[in-house]
């Protein structure tokens, strides 16, 4: 959480800012002091209000917050890389979610391993009323995970990611397959 934030100097002190004639009253200049200590990390946190907005950047605890902004459900076995990473591609997998590569990205996204997505469905457009649909009934999606140890992806995962971004009438099955 934020917090206070000790040594963190005003840029313009209160004191600077006031009429001359308060100048030497030491009363004022003491609240001022006092005031400057408390505004501090308000300015500064302004200041850098960028920053906190960048999944990149932001800090730790503040990107559990962009990850709700933006609908992801963070998983505590993420590292704070892959976190940072997915919260930053979330615009581009909220964007192809229900498509082949919107699956791709986000599993490859969470896995770090590469993906293959193999789908029975399609799209077509025709001039001609009544023209053969594409891909074949019924739909089927299969998603394959490539990594060298199969032990180290989690299928529950996974599957709850695929489910998430798939389009909720199609059934799918996860493959975690080893690659040497």
């Amino acid at each position: 959480m934020r917090g206070m934030l000790p040594g963190i100097v005003p840029v313009v002190p209160i004191a600077s800012r006031m009429p001359g004639v308060y100048a030497d009253d030491e009363a004022m200049q003491a609240i001022t002091r006092a005031l400057d200590e408390v505004l501090a990390p308000t300015y500064t946190t302004l200041d850098s209000l960028w920053t906190y907005l960048d999944p990149h950047l932001a800090p730790e605890d503040f990107l559990e917050w962009l990850a709700d902004w933006v609908g992801v459900e963070v998983d505590d076995a993420w590292s704070l890389e892959r976190k940072r990473e997915i919260v930053a591609q979330a615009a581009q997998i909220h964007r192809l979610r229900g498509t082949a590569a919107g699956l791709e990205l986000a599993v490859r996204l969470v896995t770090g391993a590469e993906v293959t997505v193999a789908d029975s469905g399609g799209t077509i457009w025709s001039r001609t009323p009544g023209a053969d649909l594409p891909g074949k009934a019924p739909a089927e999606l299969t998603v394959t995970v490539h990594v060298p140890d199969p032990d180290t992806v989690d299928l529950a995962r996974v599957d709850r990611v695929v489910r998430d971004v798939k389009p909720a009438h199609v059934p799918h099955v996860v493959e975690i397959v080893e690659v040497a």
